[in-house]
């Protein structure tokens, strides 16, 4: 299969941005990618912009062409949904239209904005990607929902809280340098064991914040990139995608991700690849068991193996396989629509090193990971990265 050259990337700082419109947002994100990528805005073939909770928090459905026209273009544009997997998807959706030769250059991301809608309504806005005759209607929240996963993954393979407790921190860590960042605080095992408890036995700290904010990507076919001599230097070369069902109830088991392993499947063959070529991974961490439950899905760690290796440094900064240098949705922060684009984005810098954290990848590292998960992962996407050589 034909690889996609990532020509730019954008993203804004995640945190809060009031007084600032969605569109706003991803303008910023955009722009700064198009720009990257030493393009002008008229050479966009399409844009496929992921969003989740818009028609909500902003009242305003057809985002495609709106955010499109922020970008300073009215090339044909759609919006993606798949709750947090919404950009990656839409990221998929673009590596597909390069492949094919119907696009040679493509704009993907996506964009959230949470913050104005209180905590409470961020929370009844995001349980709307469960399925609500059986879980919402029930009672069933996010923190809930993984609560429930992380139990059953307790009551499986074992482990406690405090296994939990170390992700918490090494993506603490991660994030202190990453100006783009929600939450750079240093925070300690204690700091975790102690937090007020949101759903046993989840607590504060082993759960992702409420943030605003945009990431952007611009793809390019490899034979645009030669014909205008563009120097691409990261593509991506495996795009899977992997679902589920949507209530946990219908599962086999709750201390497994059957869409993560069915994505990664997809996207290693896609790029002619293993797990164990892998140097690097950002993976969807909105839970601190959601990282857990990425890593055994993806196949890097083997099933019940996955819960130690923060502790054992494994997965921290100048580990075997560094995890979430970011600082992942836990830290980094998680306006959900942007999520899948950020992680790429951050794949992307940490190869070509420029990225903060990028001093903490070996340099014969050349292949990165990103996993992006919608829901209690019903929907998943897995994308593979490359420097090119």
């Amino acid at each position: 299969m034909s690889k996609a050259f990532i020509a730019g990337t954008g993203m804004t700082a995640f945190g809060t941005h009031p007084g600032r419109t969605g569109r706003d947002i991803f303008a910023e994100a955009g722009l700064a990618a198009i720009k990257d990528a030493d393009l002008e805005p008229e050479e966009i073939d399409e844009v496929f912009y992921g969003n989740f909770v818009g028609t909500v928090s902003e009242n305003q459905g057809h985002q495609g062409p709106l955010v499109a026209e922020a970008v300073g273009t009215t090339a044909p544009a759609k919006r993606v949904e798949s709750a947090c997997a919404s950009s990656g998807l839409a990221i998929r959706d673009a590596v597909r239209a390069v492949r094919s030769g119907e696009a040679d250059v493509v704009v993907a991301g996506g964009m959230e904005r949470m913050s104005n809608m209180g905590t409470a309504g961020a929370t009844d806005g995001l349980a709307r990607a469960a399925d609500d005759l059986f879980e919402i209607q029930a009672g069933v929240t996010f923190p809930a929902a993984y609560a429930l996963m992380a139990r059953a993954y307790f009551d499986t393979f074992g482990g406690d809280r405090k296994d939990l407790a170390h992700i918490a921190v090494k993506n603490h860590d991660h994030a202190l340098v990453n100006d783009h960042a929600h939450l750079r605080e240093e925070i300690t095992v204690d700091d975790v064991l102690d937090a007020p408890k949101i759903a046993a036995p989840l607590g504060l700290y082993d759960a992702c914040p409420i943030s605003d904010g945009a990431a952007a990507i611009v793809l390019l076919s490899p034979s645009y990139a030669a014909e205008h001599g563009l120097d691409t230097g990261v593509v991506i070369t495996g795009s899977g995608h992997g679902g589920d069902t949507m209530a946990l109830q219908d599962r086999r088991s709750l201390a497994k991700t059957p869409a993560t392993r069915e994505a990664a499947n997809e996207a290693y063959a896609d790029a002619g690849i293993d797990p164990t070529d892998i140097g690097l991974v950002e993976v969807h961490d909105c839970f601190t068991i959601a990282e857990v439950l990425a890593l055994e899905g993806l196949g890097v760690y083997g099933y019940g193996e996955a819960l130690g290796a923060a502790q054992r440094g494994e997965t921290q900064r100048g580990g075997e396989l560094p995890v979430n240098l970011s600082g992942g949705l836990k830290a980094k922060g998680h306006p959900v629509g942007a999520t899948g684009a950020a992680q790429i984005t951050a794949v992307r810098t940490l190869l070509n090193g420029t990225h903060p954290r990028s001093d903490a990848v070996d340099d014969d590292v050349t292949v990165g990971l990103a996993h992006n998960a919608g829901g209690t992962v019903a929907s998943a996407s897995v994308h593979v990265l490359e420097v090119m050589t």
